[in-house]
């Protein structure tokens, strides 16, 4: 069996890579650093500089091509680090498929570049930590620039036959969110690859992200809450797009109309009528997508632990940290 979902296939990015020639001098832990670049410019060295003291075997800058800038004066500056610069609009998901496609360490650290310029720290401790609690991801505490704390935990529901996310301020230790805040997380990368990444098929952003990660409990995996672990943002972007479109409905084939049925999910032929329903597409373009997810759930049936009204129902149970 195929580790890769073939929906989920990597997208083939134009990209440049620059850097990465040099070892990295100081190495504490079995972890890569992956760089989300948005952050202003001026500041760039000095994350670079604040994640190389922390000891990790890998750094990884990816970034979008509109904010590709400097890249070639800080490879200089900083050989040691791999630059990804993608040349073509693409997705922050897309973007992460292609960095961890360079992930050589067991773990990776995920984080946006707006999280390490001031009192960045990341210890051997605190990796120790996090590689205890044997899951996909761990995700942190995360305050603002004025050091308040952000709803970073995600518990899924059913509310009047509709999947919402609801999202509270408490962070406990090791309890269970349905996906990280932002994307920041400290990831297992066999796990990550063993998911298939994120659906390059999936254009937006959002559902791109939930898609991934509400397949990853459905799947068995788990991502938990670290009181432990705290970063800050230095500045704020917290706003996203959740329009219901096409990409949603793309979700709801893949994660909540399957059925779970003895040892494996499917999706039957009689649910197209369901999904219709849903649909702001003709009748042709509903019954393609249908189809082809249809087709997906098979390939993978024996990989769903559960469906998606088994998660949100059990949802305490099934987060719960052994």
């Amino acid at each position: 069996m195929s580790i890769t979902p073939s929906i989920s296939s990597l997208k083939n990015i134009n990209h440049t890579a620059l850097g990465g020639t040099e070892p990295i001098n100081k190495v504490l832990m079995p972890v890569a650093c992956l760089v989300i670049n948005r952050a202003s410019n001026q500041y760039r060295s000095r994350v670079f500089k604040n994640i190389l003291s922390c000891g990790f075997e890998q750094v990884i800058s990816i970034e979008s091509y509109s904010k590709a800038k400097n890249t070639e004066k800080l490879s200089q500056e900083f050989p040691m680090v791999k630059f990804i610069c993608s040349l073509e609009n693409c997705t922050k998901g897309d973007l992460l498929n292609l960095g961890m496609s360079e992930v050589k360490t067991p773990y990776v650290l995920i984080i946006h570049e707006d999280l390490c310029i001031d009192g960045f720290k990341f210890s051997t401790v605190l990796a120790k930590k996090l590689i205890e609690f044997d899951c996909f991801c761990v995700c942190p505490r995360l305050l603002t620039p004025e050091q308040q704390v952000l709803p970073v935990r995600f518990t899924p529901s059913i509310k009047k036959n509709s999947f919402e996310v609801d999202s509270s301020l408490g962070v406990v230790d090791k309890v269970a969110t349905l996906y990280p805040f932002d994307l920041t997380g400290f990831y297992d990368t066999k796990k990550f690859l063993q998911l298939g990444g994120f659906d390059s098929s999936i254009d937006s952003q959002y559902w791109q992200k939930l898609d991934f990660f509400v397949r990853s409990w459905l799947w068995g995996e788990r991502t938990f809450l670290s009181s432990a672990f705290t970063l800050t943002y230095s500045s704020e972007n917290f706003v996203e797009d959740r329009t219901a479109d096409y990409s949603s409905q793309q979700f709801y084939l893949k994660n909540l109309l399957p059925v779970f049925k003895n040892d494996h999910c499917e999706i039957k032929r009689l649910s197209f009528f369901s999904f219709k329903n849903h649909s702001a597409c003709g009748f042709s373009e509903s019954g393609r997508l249908f189809n082809k997810i249809r087709s997906w759930v098979k390939d993978n049936m024996y990989r769903f632990k559960m469906d998606a009204v088994s998660l949100t129902e059990h949802w305490n149970e099934v987060g719960e940290l052994k």
